[in-house]
Order: C-alpha cells, then sequence, then structure tokens
C-alpha cells in the first residue's frame, strides 16, 4: 500500500493568528539578543573603566582593551569606606523601609477605588488624578516639609515624598477591577472576614504581578533618589549612596579646577586621584545591589502569574 502523506494540523482561532514562523522566531531572538547586549555591554564598559588605570585612560581614552589595569579607584574608595558603608546602610534602609510603605499605601489606596460600593469613589479618584496633571511646585513641597512637617535631616523626607503616586494608585486600581471580581469579595464577607482580612489574606495573594511591578518601580525611585537628600539633608551622616557619588563628583572636580590655586601638594593629590575611575567604581557598587533585586522581583511575579491557576 502507498503511503500516504501525513497531514499537517490545520490551525484555527486564536492558534492561528497567534502562531510564529521560524523566520520571524530567528528575527525575534536576534532583536532580543542585540537589546540585551545593549543592556549588558555599557555595564561592562564601566567595570572596565573602574579597573583601567587614570594613564591608560589619559593616553588613548577610554576602551574594552586598556593598556595597563589597575585597583586605584577602589582603593581610594576603601580610604573612605566609613562613609561609603555608612551611605550604602542609608540607602538600604530607605529603599526597603520606602518600598514596602509604598507598596501598602499605594495598593490599599487603589483597593478601595476599585470597589464600586465605596461612596466617595468619584471623587477620591479625582483626587488621585489632579495630581498626574497639576503639580504643586517646588516651594509648596518644601514648605510643607520644613514647616509643617518638620521632617529635614531624618530618613522621614527620603522616604515621605516617594512613597505614593497617582500613576501607581491608578495602575493598581484598574488591576483591582479587571482582576478581583466581586464574588471573591462577597465570599469572604459572607465568612465574616473584615475588610483588612480580606484585603491582606485574599486580594494581596492573587495580585503579586502588580504589586512586584509597582515594587520594582518604587526601589529603583529609592535607589537611584538624590534630589531629596540635596534639598533636605545637611547630615552626611543621612547622605544615600546617590547623593555621596554627587558629593565625590564635586569634590573631585573643585580640587582639580582649584589645584593651581591651591599649592602644590593639593595639585600632586589632584593628579594622582583616579577621577573616571573612581566615579566608575562607585557607580559599581551602586548597580550591583540594585541589580541583584531583579531575581527577587520575578520569582514573585513568575509566583504570583501561577497563583489561582486552574489545576487539572
Amino acid at each position: 500500500m502507498a503511503k500516504t502523506k501525513k497531514e499537517k494540523p490545520v490551525l484555527e482561532g486564536l492558534a492561528k493568528f497567534n502562531r510564529v514562523s521560524k523566520p520571524m522566531n530567528v528575527l525575534f531572538s536576534i532583536i532580543f539578543i542585540i537589546a540585551a547586549l545593549c543592556c549588558v555591554i555599557p555595564l561592562i564598559f564601566v567595570i572596565i573603566i573602574s579597573l583601567t588605570d587614570k594613564t591608560s585612560i589619559a593616553a588613548v581614552g577610554y576602551s574594552f582593551f586598556p593598556q595597563k589595569w589597575s585597583l586605584a579607584a577602589y582603593a581610594e574608595l576603601w580610604n573612605n569606606r566609613s562613609q561609603i558603608i555608612t551611605s550604602f546602610l542609608v540607602s538600604i534602609v530607605v529603599t526597603v523601609g520606602g518600598t514596602v510603605l509604598g507598596l501598602f499605601l499605594n495598593a490599599s489606596m487603589g483597593y478601595v477605588l476599585s470597589r464600586s460600593s465605596f461612596k466617595f469613589k468619584k471623587l477620591y479618584t479625582w483626587i488621585v488624578f489632579i495630581p498626574m496633571v497639576f503639580n504643586g511646585g517646588m516651594v509648596s513641597a518644601y514648605l510643607i516639609i520644613t514647616q509643617f512637617l518638620y521632617i529635614q535631616d531624618t530618613l522621614l523626607v527620603l522616604i515621605l515624598p516617594l512613597a505614593v503616586a497617582s500613576f501607581y494608585v491608578i495602575i493598581l486600581r484598574t488591576f483591582f477591577q479587571t482582576t478581583v471580581p466581586d464574588s471573591l469579595i462577597e465570599s469572604g464577607k459572607i465568612d465574616g472576614a473584615s475588610q483588612l482580612r480580606i484585603f491582606f489574606q485574599i486580594v494581596l495573594p492573587i495580585s503579586l504581578p502588580a504589586l512586584a511591578t509597582i515594587g520594582l518601580f518604587l526601589s529603583f525611585a529609592y535607589w537611584n533618589d538624590w534630589w531629596q537628600a540635596f534639598m533636605y539633608i545637611n547630615n552626611k551622616n543621612l547622605w544615600p549612596l546617590q547623593y555621596f557619588l554627587i558629593q565625590i563628583e564635586r569634590q573631585i572636580q573643585s580640587m582639580i579646577d582649584q589645584a593651581q590655586y591651591l599649592g602644590v601638594s593639593a595639585t600632586e593629590l589632584a593628579a594622582r586621584l583616579p577621577t573616571d575611575g573612581m566615579k566608575m567604581a562607585l557607580v559599581v557598587v551602586i548597580v550591583v545591589p540594585i541589580a541583584c533585586s531583579y531575581p527577587f522581583f520575578q520569582k514573585y511575579f513568575i509566583s504570583g502569574l501561577t497563583i489561582g491557576a486552574v489545576k487539572g
């Protein structure tokens, strides 16, 4: 008997439109590889510059293959390790504390605004939405923080101004509206659960993807923030790591600019400092911890996607 040709499966419905041909799959893979390299290569370049000798940078500029390697930049950072450790701890406390507080405040506000039974839903939605369009300005914020709240030169001034954002509240409100059904809330009420228990034990566990996303935004905002310290912090022991980097850059540049007026010893010191390498070394110290937070958020993001799935 003649062998019949194997018939190809016929794709119907959404499967027909969601399929990706092999050439397009290769093209997409190439695009994503290029995008990944665009993110990784600059970080590798920064690490190389931090390990490059100052004379090599002066001779040939920045290069992936420097003529001479050196740890002078990291040695200079080690000489300032007390302030770096203090600023590092401040950044960690502010980032962790601010992210936790921000998630609670944004999620609770978003949850309340997502419930149709809330009587003042429209009013508070407008109150949350208006700051996305109109800003009170820097002067009003400064007066509130220094003349009303009196939280300058405290860790609170590094946490509270960034804890809540209208953008985060709107995202979470939309997520709760589209993901958390009213029937689930009603079942919790029938079982005698309070609103706080429903929020913490029912709503939040099935909202991990949104919480992980907002948590990532908040952690980056806190870790990279230097403006609050610039405006409200005078105590060096409360400087975050980013603001310490800016202070180092200012001091080095000021020393270089004024070296000819400061005498021979200051001139030699300015010439000996690994200016570019030291900046890049501190950038490495700043970037590595926040880069390590990606696996943490990715873990909860994936687990959040699988919660509530129907198992066969």
